[in-house]
């Protein structure tokens, strides 16, 4: 063992009282050979390198402790900043049924899209369809998935990103309209709902088309969720976005199944 790290152990020693000397002796580890053990007090220390060997197995594996709480602590935090609606706060992939080939087909798509997530960035999906037929589940599903890998996802409805942009030209706003909308293409995943519930202006498609326009120049993946049948999604969205959202392999999964909630009820 070094002389530094004879020095350490022994500073570890002094530390715990017991740096009164009473004899040193040669004893022999089973692991390291012969050395100079030194008797104290409270009885013969022992092998030097077995004890720093010690204390550096518990302070990694307290940093391995401190790692993990502070993953899970951002884990958390990106839950709580991701504004999944508390009805679909458990929704995950594992808990979706899937029945019908149509559904299988949804989930195995939401599911690639999740592992595929990192070395496929920029590819968007577009889940359309029938009230109550899963697409919030599968979409939080995807989130949820991310979310453990410590990506950011943000879910909210359309109207609710239209009027985080709004609400900047009050009088006296701080944040300015371009800041707004940086704030909705920064999230690695962002999750619009209710796509076509709007009266859909000309202003709040154009609000629209600038975020998801902003996010496709970034390649941030964006996630489309509507009640409206695929031609007219078309039709609400407009040739520019569908395009965007397609590209690099992006895909619009129609949900024709009957609606859960109706079926339970």
């Amino acid at each position: 063992m070094g002389t530094l790290q004879n020095r350490t152990t022994e500073q570890g020693w002094q530390r715990m009282g017991v740096s009164n000397v009473l004899s040193t002796m040669t004893k022999v580890c089973e692991k390291h050979g012969e050395y100079e053990a030194r008797e104290y007090k409270w009885g013969v220390a022992p092998c030097p390198d077995c004890w720093q060997e010690k204390l550096e197995a518990e302070h990694a594996e307290q940093r391995k402790k401190d790692e993990a709480e502070r993953v899970q602590r951002r884990i958390q935090y990106l839950f709580d900043r991701a504004a999944i609606p508390p009805r679909f706060a458990d929704r995950s992939l594992s808990t979706f049924e899937a029945k019908l080939p149509g559904q299988q087909k949804a989930l195995e798509v939401a599911r690639n899209y999740a592992a595929t997530f990192d070395e496929s960035a920029g590819t968007s999906l577009i889940f359309c369809g029938g009230v109550g037929s899963g697409k919030t589940h599968l979409a939080v599903g995807i989130a949820r998935e991310l979310i453990e890998r410590q990506r950011m996802a943000i879910f909210m409805s359309v109207m609710g990103a239209i009027r985080t942009v709004k609400d900047t030209y009050r009088r006296g706003s701080d944040v300015s309209e371009t800041e707004a909308i940086e704030n909705l293409i920064k999230p690695d995943l962002l999750i619009l709902d209710e796509v076509g519930v709007q009266f859909g202006s000309d202003t709040e498609k154009l609000i629209l088309f600038e975020i998801i326009n902003g996010r496709y120049e970034n390649r941030r993946s964006t996630i489309l969720i509507s009640n409206l049948a695929m031609d007219r999604l078309g039709d609400y969205l407009g040739e520019r976005v569908i395009d965007r959202m397609r590209e690099g392999g992006g895909k619009m999964v129609v949900f024709d199944w009957p609606s859960y909630r109706r079926q339970a009820a």
